[in-house]
């Protein structure tokens, strides 16, 4: 029988984008990464315009903005659509995974590790964000109304900008 390797880090996995090219977590050591799973068509859709002028304003200094795309709450467009309707209509350059599962027997890994670090179990609906640190802390898990711009200066301070 194979032995399977125990997650212990957020750097052990990866992930395919939509394009088919895969993320290797390891990539973003020393950075901070925000994880959100996503829905074209929740409510919460437009925060995708927050979290890509975070994108932007960060990437340089260190900052990763991953989208994970889920249809968890009924609210996903076919996998084929997603990325061109999130560029499209909120104007999104950061990663897109594959559609994910968040809840369940058949849930991602990296969720499933993501959900056990915060201790509040699981995603109640689209747009629930984890900030890791640097160092592959987990810094706090958003609930999915907390606008990408609330946690600006927690961002901030994970990068350690200074005027």
């Amino acid at each position: 029988m194979a032995e399977i390797k125990s997650l212990n880090s957020i750097y052990d996995f990866k992930i395919k984008e939509m394009n088919g090219r895969e993320i290797d977590f390891t990539k973003f050591k020393n950075k901070v990464i925000l994880v959100v799973n996503t829905a074209s068509k929740c409510g919460l859709a437009p925060q995708l315009k927050n979290l890509e002028y975070l994108y932007k304003k960060y990437h340089q200094k260190g900052l990763e903005v991953i989208g994970f795309p889920s249809n968890r709450f009924h609210q996903e467009l076919d996998s084929k659509d997603i990325d061109e309707y999130c560029k499209i209509h909120y104007g999104v350059t950061f990663p897109m995974t594959e559609m994910i599962k968040v809840n369940g027997n058949e849930e991602s890994p990296l969720f499933t590790y993501l959900k056990g670090l915060s201790g509040h179990g699981n995603i109640k609906w689209n747009y629930t964000k984890f900030l890791i640190g640097k160092k592959g802390n987990l810094i706090h898990r958003y609930a999915p109304v907390t606008s990408p711009l609330k946690i600006e200066p927690k961002i901030i301070d994970a990068l350690n900008i200074t005027d």
